[in-house]
C-alpha cells in the first residue's frame, strides 16, 4: 500500500507561488495607485480637472512633457549612433566607452544634478564662460534637458545594441553589390529591423523622464514659471499643505507613465527586445 507523500504537490505549490506573488505585487504596487487614484478623484473630475488647468500645474506639465520629448528625439539620434559604434566598430577605450553608458544606472540621480551644477553653474568651469556668453545651462530649461539626456542615456543604446549583433552583414554586402548606395542600404536594409528597438528605447526614456526628481531639484533652480517641472510641483504643493493638487497632476503622470509602459512592451513583443 502506498505511504503518502509529505512532498508538497506540485500543482498547489504552483498555486501558493502565485498567490503570494500576486499579493506581494498587489500590496507594493496596485494599493498606492488605487490610493491615489482614489484621492485625486475624491473631490470629483471638476475638482481634478481645476486643479490640473491652474497656472503653475498647467506651466509644469507642460515644462516637463516638451524637455521629455525633446530629451527622446535626442536619444534617438545619439544613443543608436552610440550603440552602431560600439557594435560595428573596434576602437581603443571601447569597453569603457560601454562601462560609461551604464554609468547613470549606478549614479545616484541627486549626485548627477550636483555634477552638472558645478559643470555648469555660474561659478563652474563652463558655466561662467557661458553665463559670459548669455547662455544659462544650470538653473534654465538646458540644464533640466542635460540631466534628463544623463539618467536616460543608457535606454536607447541598449534597446539598440542586441539587435544590431544579430543583424547579418551579408544583407549590407548583397544590396551594396546591386548599386545601392550607403543613404539606400541604412534607410532599406538596416532601419527597418532597429525601428522598434529604437522607438522601445525612446518610449522607455520619455517614460523615465516624466518622473526624474532628484537630479532635476538641484540642477534647475526650481523657478515657478521657468524651470519648475511636474514632480517638483507634486512635492511642493505636498509641502505647501494642498495634497488634492499633488494627487492630481501624479494622476496625469501616473496615466502617462501607465500607457507609455504598455506601449514599450508592446515594442518589446514586436522586436524580441527586453530592457537591459
Amino acid at each position: 500500500m502506498p505511504q503518502p507523500s509529505n512532498a508538497l504537490n506540485p500543482e498547489r505549490g504552483g498555486r501558493l507561488v502565485r498567490g503570494a506573488v500576486l499579493a506581494y505585487i498587489g500590496f507594493l504596487v496596485l494599493l498606492p495607485l488605487a490610493a491615489l487614484a482614489q484621492h485625486g478623484l475624491s473631490g470629483g473630475i471638476g475638482a481634478l480637472w481645476l486643479a490640473l488647468v491652474a497656472p503653475g500645474a498647467r506651466h509644469a506639465l507642460w515644462l516637463t512633457l516638451w524637455s521629455a520629448a525633446a530629451m527622446a528625439l535626442i536619444n534617438v539620434l545619439m544613443g543608436t549612433a552610440t550603440a552602431w559604434a560600439l557594435v560595428r566598430y573596434r576602437f581603443p577605450g571601447r569597453a569603457f566607452l560601454s562601462t560609461l553608458v551604464d554609468l547613470p544606472f549606478a549614479i545616484p540621480t541627486l549626485v548627477t544634478g550636483v555634477m552638472l551644477v558645478i559643470l555648469y553653474g555660474p561659478r563652474g568651469p563652463m558655466g561662467g564662460w557661458l553665463n559670459a556668453a548669455d547662455m544659462k545651462i544650470a538653473f534654465a530649461p538646458p540644464g533640466i534637458l542635460l540631466a534628463l539626456l544623463f539618467v536616460t542615456l543608457p535606454f536607447v543604446v541598449r534597446a539598440v545594441e542586441p539587435v544590431l549583433l544579430e543583424q547579418d552583414p551579408a544583407e549590407e554586402e548583397a544590396a551594396r553589390t546591386l548599386g545601392a548606395g550607403p543613404f539606400t542600404i541604412f534607410l532599406r536594409v538596416l532601419l527597418p529591423p532597429l525601428l522598434p528597438a529604437i522607438l522601445s528605447g525612446a518610449v522607455r526614456s520619455f517614460a523615465r523622464a516624466l518622473g526624474e526628481f532628484g537630479s532635476i531639484v538641484v540642477v534647475s533652480g526650481n523657478i515657478p514659471y521657468k524651470t519648475l517641472t511636474a514632480p517638483i510641483y507634486i512635492f511642493g504643493e505636498i509641502e505647501a499643505g494642498d495634497p488634492q493638487a499633488a494627487a492630481a497632476v501624479s494622476l496625469v503622470l501616473l496615466l502617462l507613465a501607465v500607457a507609455l509602459t504598455y506601449a514599450g512592451r508592446a515594442l518589446e513583443r514586436w522586436t524580441g527586445v527586453r530592457d537591459a
